[in-house]
């Protein structure tokens, strides 16, 4: 059995963060209300981490 790999969640989770904090903030600097930002940051955060997620597979599969 592989040993696991702590860096790779983590990395993910980091990303997802991110991506959120900084949507968020964008959509309220350009006006939108805070309920809207939360959510349009919440998509960006969910694209963003199944994106990193496919981007490390394909990665792990040339290995």
């Amino acid at each position: 059995m592989r040993k696991f790999n702590f860096a790779r969640p983590l990395l993910i989770l980091a990303v997802a963060f991110l991506v959120k904090s900084l949507t968020t903030t964008v959509c309220l600097l350009l006006g939108a209300s805070q309920e809207t930002a939360g959510n349009i940051a919440f998509v960006a955060m969910m694209i963003a981490a199944l994106l990193t997620f496919m981007k490390l597979n394909k990665s792990r599969k040339k290995q």
